[in-house]
């Protein structure tokens, strides 16, 4: 479970949101600008910039962000992945040691089955020994999602992960990263603005418009109460 009460200012734009968010699968919705990204920054606390000015964020019930006791965990102590829409893949190394590179408590044996695991699940079994500027940009993406499943995350974040992949490739990922999550209990959640993503999934829906929560619940109610409210605002019978 992910428990936030939290305030945070970036310019202009003023995230403010208070929810607990208990399901296993969770999609985040909302208009460019709504905070959907800020927000996942400030869940796996990436840098000094990704914490809030007021408020706690809690993570299965362990504190790792609180403005009253000056707690902030940095991400690792967090263990939280966190994959975005840019890759970011190291250029010097190979596609098995970018997926390796968290991987640091555990035996070299150990270390290469689990990336090749890795690898496997996302679909990207056969470019383990290509460097990352040799891939596509749908390769990279994979690439990068198998570097955050590594390490066996308690939560993962996904920031439109798949946004290069065609919507065939996208939904078997999905559908087979969610079944494997399932299995070993990582709680996840997800940026997209697909909602076919939220019901294939049978999500819980997180909806946020101008930096506030302005719905929560099951994909299908939360995204049929959406549609008709974008029907309203767009007079359409």
């Amino acid at each position: 479970m992910v428990e936030l009460s939290l305030k945070a200012r970036r310019g202009s734009f003023h995230l403010d949101i208070e929810c607990r968010l208990a399901a296993p699968w969770t999609v985040v919705f909302g208009p460019s600008g709504a905070g959907k990204s800020t927000l996942l920054r400030l869940i796996a606390g990436l840098d000094r910039l990704a914490r809030p000015d007021s408020g706690h964020i809690a993570i299965q019930d362990q504190l790792v962000s609180d403005t009253i006791t000056g707690t902030h965990l940095r991400p690792g102590k967090r263990e939280v992945g966190l994959v975005a829409q840019q890759p970011a893949l190291f250029p010097h190394l190979s596609v098995a040691e970018n997926a390796a590179y968290g991987l640091t408590d555990i035996s070299r044996q150990a270390r290469a089955q689990r990336v090749s695991d890795m690898l496997e699940l996302v679909g990207a079994a056969s470019l383990a020994d290509r460097s990352p500027r040799a891939l596509s940009g749908g390769e990279a993406q994979r690439i990068a999602l198998a570097r955050a499943l590594a390490p066996m995350p308690r939560l993962l974040l996904l920031d439109e992960p798949l946004s290069a992949l065609d919507a065939e490739a996208r939904d078997q990922i999905l559908t087979r990263l969610q079944n494997w999550l399932s299995e070993r209990a990582i709680q996840t959640i997800l940026v997209t603005h697909d909602a076919a993503d939220a019901l294939a999934t049978q999500a819980e829906v997180v909806v946020l418009r101008e930096g506030k929560l302005a719905a929560l619940g099951p994909a299908a109610e939360v995204l049929s109460a959406e549609h008709k409210r974008l029907k309203a605002r767009l007079n359409i019978g």
